[in-house]
This record gives C-alpha cells, structure tokens and sequence, in this order.
C-alpha cells in the first residue's frame, strides 16, 4: 500500500506547490472512513482509492483531482455526507465527490429504460465537470486491473459495461493508452479464445521481427539527424483488441495488416514534422493509400500526428506516426494533458472548452442527447453520436463536418441543418451525383442537393447513421402523419356540416371535443383522421350540440327482409343492403325509393373493390343501382346530388370464389434484390401479381404499383402487413385511382415493365 508521504511526493514531481496539508487530511480522512472494510481480493478497501489516486497522479491532474479520488467511495460506501465533505474539504471537491457517488449507483446493464436514464445522469454529470469522468475512467481502471477476483457473472457484466461505455468515452477524450488498457482487460474476459490467439501470435511477430524494429529505428534516427532533426523514435505494437476489431471489420488476416509494428517519431516542431516525411518518403518505398494528415485536419478528439506507412528492411511494413513533443502528449493522455487544472488553477469549463475541441464537442453533444430524446431512443442516439470512429468531410465552401463510420448525405445534410436535411433530394459527393445511400469518406466533398416541397420518407431510417438525423426524421414523418390526419379529420368534420347545413363555433368545437374525450378541435380532428374517433360517434354528438333530429322513414319495400336487418337483392347473393336514416329528402330520392324493387345491382368495379370493402349504393328515378365503394372518387361528385343513399355490405357467405384485382404502391431503396423480396412477401400471403409499374423518385428510390389478385379485404390486409415490416420499404398502401390508371394504361407482356415515369420532377 502507498504511503502518505509516498502520494505526496508523487504529486511533487510535476507540482512542486502540492497542497500537502489538503492531500494528508484526505488520505487520513479516507482511510478512517473505509476503515476494516475489505475487497473481493481480501485487501483493504482504502487500497482501492489510494490506486485510483496514484493513477491520476500519472495524468498529473491537480490537487483537488487527486483529493476526489482519495475520497470518491467515501459517501457510497462509508457513513460520510456530502455536508460533512463540503466543511472539510470544500463545495468543489464535495459537488464532484458527488456526482461520482450518483454515478457509482447507476446499473447500466438493467433494462433499457433505466439503463438510458442512469446513462443520461452520467453524461449530464461529466458536462458539468470533466474531472468527474477522469476520476470515474481512473476508478474503473483500476476495478478492471483487479476484475479476476469478481465471480464469472458479475465479471463479464462489468467487462460488457466497460467495452460498451467506458471505453469509448477514455477514447472520446483522447486518452487513448487508457482506452486501449480497459478495452484489452474487457476484451481478454469476453472473448478469452479470441484474445489468446492474437497475444501469441504476436509474440511469435514481434520475436521475428525484433531485430527489423532495431534497424529502422536507428536507420531513423541517424537519416533524420543527418538533416539536422533531432528526433525521438519509439516502436509499439497495436494493442491485440485493435487488432481484433480491424480484423473484423476489413474481413482480412492479420498478417495483411500493416499497421501492426508502428513507430512514433516525436520531434520539435510542426515544421520538423513535414521536413521528417519528406526524409522519410525519400528514403523508403511508401505505401499507396496509406497516407493521413491528422495535424492539418485534428481527429474529433484532439488527436494530432501524420500517419505513413513505408516498406521498410525485409520489406515489413512498417507504420511511422510523426508528432511534436505536445501532440505525444495530447495523443497519450488526451484531454488530461490540458493545464486546465494545473498550477493551482480552478475549474472553468469555458476555458477548457476553448482549449480542448474534444470536451466541448462532447459537451454538444451531451446537450443534444438529454434534449428531448425520448428513453426509448436514447441509448441508440448515444451509442451512434457518442462511441463511433468518425469521417471528415467538407461542404464546397470549405466547412468540416465530422460524421461517424458509415455515414450517408442524409446525415451530412442534417449535420449541417435540420431543414437542409428535411428538404434533401440528392448529394454531388466530389463533383457527381452520387445515391444518398453512398458512405461518406474522410475528404470527400459534399454539396446537398434540396427541394422546398420535399419531405423525408420512412426508410431514410435505414439509411441514416447518426442520431440526429434519425431523430429529425421520425420527427418529420410524425408531423406529416399528423398534418394528414388532421387535415382528413376537417375534411370528414366539413362534410358533416355541409350536410346539415349548420356551422360550428369555437365553443362548440370545444364542446364536442370535450365530448368525445378529447383535448381541443385540433385533437379531434387529428383522432378523426387517423380513426380513433369514428364517423358516427361524432355524427351523434354534433347532432346532440346543434340540436339536430335524425328523421328516419320507413319504407314499405319490396325485397325479403332478413333476421339481422338487411336485404338482399333478388338479383343476386353477392349484396345485402339496407335504407340508413339520413336520407336525402328531395323530390327525386324520394321517388327513387318508392320504386325500389332491387331486381338489378351493378358494381362499379374498376377501382379495386375486393370483397369486405365498404359499399355504398347511389339508387336514381328509373336507373338501376349503381354500387360503390366508400373510397371511390365519384361519390364527391354525388355529395351533394338529388340521389337516394343506400348502406351496401357484402354478403360474404353467398359470394363466389372468386379473384379480385387490386392495386397496392410502395417506395423501395433502389438496391438488387428488392424486386424478389416484394415477389416473395406478396407470394407468401397466397396472393397473385397481375402487373406492376416502377416510377423513379429520386437516385436512390422507386415507387412500384403492383397489381394483384387477393380473396378478400383480409387477405389484402394481409399483403400490406407483410409488406410493411419488410425491410428497405415505406409508403406501402393502397393505391388511389392515379396509381391504378397507370397500370390500366399500360400494355401487359408477363415481363417488368421498368418505366420510369418522372412526372414531379
């Protein structure tokens, strides 16, 4: 165990004005309270935070720093209050003592929901204060040095947590050799096979190439001195998770890696550092591709260096990483190596921000994740903003915008702005027009391409990388959804005052919201379009609100009644109907009615009516019943017309077995294959393909209108269901009359007709 003195003196050597009498009273405060308390290992437990202490000692992080992780168990573990360490050592190391103390208590593998809201009081916690999270890093640095004591359960949980959270956030930071530590510890419990097999083969590597590492380095060093550059070589070799993880991702071996031997070349100025790859790239053979300037374009977290890989004795690969003396710094503790704190200066998170890009980017984006987020997105927001290597790409005026792996012009645009992402049809990615599921590469050049009158669809969900953009677009798809369904809701409200010829005030639209259990007219109306409130409901209570009488007539009509209360018409079984109480009153209905003897019904059937659908018959003087569906566009025109109303349903019992044609559209992302999956899903639902059309929406999407024959309406909603949770589609509905003259107009050879109607455009 260190001693009192031993902490001191440690902080010495890179402070020499320690506040000794604050780190002793700490130490001894700390060691009273945890007491005979003992850890797994059977250690004493104040063996545990004098550790977490002396790690920070190696960041060389300032007195109160270090005080906090002598102290940071102590409200946790021990009988200490947060007002007790305020008194002793004061408001600054006792808000910090707890925050670490909230922290400590977050289970961040629970269920999702209270994972994402202990995660949210961590990362609001760390923007208050970046000490929080360097004495948390250094905390659990050391649990993980110390894991094997752990049982096997509560070990790969803690070793998940750490690979998931921490570790990302050590790497966000900069801090890269502590990053590196936790994700090898992590990495070593969760996949043991995996980890073994990467340590011994690189043994065996650097056992072979012991004596290239030698030559180079000193080659280095002599060539470099020879131009007057007095330079610092180090070797080092990639950490075996590094190893691992690019394995996987490029899908290649290790020994293709060329990058696994590399070489820090630390020298005195940024001028040094292009003199040093100019002696280098004159000297050795380069490798194409592998070139990284990191100084002129600083990596997300503050890193800077310029990366080269040479072919160097024994033609082995070798990468050199060519920094100043501040930069190896910055590179190995991140942004522990700013000076914020040190010297006895006090916490400013402006100064720091200013100072290190990293911790106010991570600030930025903490305020955009607890901003509104929902739980349920939370998590996935912050695991794609916050834990993701990152692109670098520019706007044609020179602008950087950094975006994660795998990132799209749908999240460069919205990183630059929601209404330029909201209003995105295309993207010129270096100078050509280019699909907007292209990935983004560091250096490309992006200019969006925007329509005013566009809006984002659904399965820009699947294409999106980032949180922002997928929180925008939902965002977008619910305001439309909403915008349409209020708009369908006045509709279907105006109709019904048209109707009876009577007008609704603001208090009696307040009235009959109310009614209807609703917050205001615009919540009923919204619930109308989107059928939560139904037709009648509303009929009933705005009758009730005006007034208004419903006068029925009974009609004395020919036809056989049934049990339930319709009719059936003696021309056929396919139709029952019956008389609805609202009927027109005018001279003609009247009239119409009175002859009715139902001996002939015709369908109108060229607008995909399936059986289920709703009906409506239109009964004239001298004309036979013309039956429609409720959907059909030449009921508008009958609206307000001299013409008898009849309720049609369809007797499905007697009905023949027959097929029915219909008319289905979707969007589709423009990828192989699509086609065969919509053929599948419309196939598995025991449904026929009849005809199809493909219009081009954009670069990136089609819209195809199929026709099919189905049973049924239940077999139809079966087909929209199945098509609907398919991957890679939206908008999938049924098709109005638009959509379904274009597959009239079109001739049928059995073959994909693939015209592309770019008719709004």
């Amino acid at each position: 165990m260190m001693r009192q003195y031993e902490l001191v003196e440690r902080v010495q050597a890179y402070n020499p004005n320690v506040d000794e009498q604050l780190l002793n009273k700490a130490y001894v405060y700390a060691m009273q309270k945890h007491g005979s308390q003992k850890r797994a290992s059977g250690d004493p437990y104040f063996n545990h935070p004098l550790e977490v202490a002396a790690i920070l000692t190696e960041l060389k992080l300032d007195d109160a720093s270090i005080v906090v992780g002598l102290l940071h168990d102590t409200i946790e573990d021990t009988d200490a209050t947060r007002a007790e360490i305020d008194h002793l050592f004061g408001a600054e190391i006792g808000a910090i003592v707890d925050g670490l103390t909230k922290i400590e208590r977050l289970n961040l593998v629970s269920r999702e929901e209270a994972q994402a809201e202990n995660l949210r009081k961590l990362l609001l916690a760390i923007s208050q204060d970046v000490r929080v999270l360097l004495v948390k890093l250094a905390d659990r640095l050391h649990n993980m040095r110390t894991l094997q004591y752990m049982p096997p359960e509560k070990r790969t949980r803690i070793a998940q947590e750490t690979m998931d959270i921490y570790a990302p956030l050590a790497g966000r930071m900069g801090m890269q050799d502590m990053r590196s530590e936790l994700e090898d510890i992590s990495f070593r419990i969760l996949q043991p096979e995996h980890y073994q097999a990467i340590v011994t083969r690189l043994d065996e590597m650097q056992a072979a190439y012991s004596e290239t590492i030698a030559t180079i380095s000193a080659e280095l060093s002599d060539r470099l001195l020879a131009e007057g550059i007095h330079a610092r070589v180090k070797a080092r070799v990639k950490s075996p998770f590094s190893i691992f993880n690019k394995i996987e991702r490029k899908s290649i071996a290790l020994e293709q890696l060329s990058d696994i031997i590399g070489f820090r070349v630390i020298v005195g100025s940024i001028d040094e550092c292009y003199h040093t790859l100019g002696v280098v790239h004159t000297k050795w053979k380069v490798v194409p591709g592998r070139f990284k300037d990191y100084i002129s374009v600083p990596k997300h977290n503050d890193y800077q260096s310029i990366h080269t890989t040479i072919v160097g004795p024994g033609r082995q690969r070798a990468e050199l990483q060519i920094r100043t003396e501040e930069m190896d710094r910055v590179a190995e503790f991140g942004i522990a190596a700013h000076a914020l704190y040190k010297d006895g200066a006090s916490a400013d998170l402006s100064r720091i921000e200013n100072e290190s890009q990293a911790y106010g980017s991570l600030r930025s984006t903490i305020a955009h994740l607890t901003a509104g987020s929902s739980t349920e997105d939370f998590l996935e927001y912050t695991k794609l903003e916050l834990f993701q290597d990152q692109v670098f790409c520019f706007t044609p005026r020179g602008r950087l915008i950094a975006l994660p792996r795998g990132a799209t012009p749908i999240d460069f645009a919205y990183a630059l702005h929601t209404d330029i992402g909201d209003t995105t049809v295309g993207a010129k990615i270096n100078g050509a027009i280019l699909p907007l599921v292209t990935q983004l590469r560091s250096g490309d050049e992006v200019e969006i391409i925007r329509d005013q009158n566009h809006m984002p669809p659904m399965n820009w969900l699947g294409i999106a990388a980032t949180g922002k953009a997928r929180a925008a677009i939902r965002r977008a798809v619910r305001q439309a959804a909403t915008q349409r369904a209020f708009s369908l809701g006045e509709h279907i409200l105006n109709m019904m005052l048209e109707r009876e010829g009577v007008m609704l005030d603001d208090t009696e639209a307040a009235s009959l919201a109310e009614a209807l259990g609703m917050a205001n007219r615009r919540d009923l109306l919204i619930a109308v379009g989107e059928g939560k409130v139904g037709s009648e409901p509303l009929a009933t209570e705005l009758a009730a609100i005006k007034g208004l009488r419903k006068r029925r007539r009974k009609l004395d009509l020919p036809v056989a009644d049934t049990a339930d209360g319709w009719f059936a018409l003696r021309s056929t079984d396919l139709f029952r109907f019956r008389v609805p109480g609202g009927q027109r009153s005018g001279p003609n209905a009247k009239a119409a009615l009175a002859q009715l003897d139902f001996q002939m019904g015709v369908l109108v059937s060229n607008e995909g009516v399936v059986p289920g659908d709703r009906l409506v018959g239109i009964l004239q003087p001298d004309k036979p019943l013309e039956i429609y569906p409720i959907h059909s566009d030449a009921l508008i025109n009958l609206h307000d017309s001299d013409v008898a109303w009849l309720d049609v349903r369809w007797n499905l019992a007697g009905r023949e077995d027959r097929a029915y044609a219909v008319v289905v559209s979707m969007e589709s992302v423009n990828k192989p294959g699509s086609l065969a999956q919509i053929s599948a899903a419309i196939a598995a639902c025991d449904a026929n393909i009849n005809n199809l059309v493909m219009r081009m929406i954009s670069p990136d999407f089609h819209q195809m209108i199929f026709e099919i024959e189905v049973r049924d309406l239940a077999q139809l909603t079966d087909v929209l269901a199945t098509l609907k949770r398919s991957p890679g589609l939206s908008a999938v509905q049924r098709a109005g009359i638009r959509e379904a003259s274009m597959i009239s107009t079109l001739e049928w050879d059995g073959q994909v007709d693939k015209r592309f109607i770019d008719d709004e455009r």
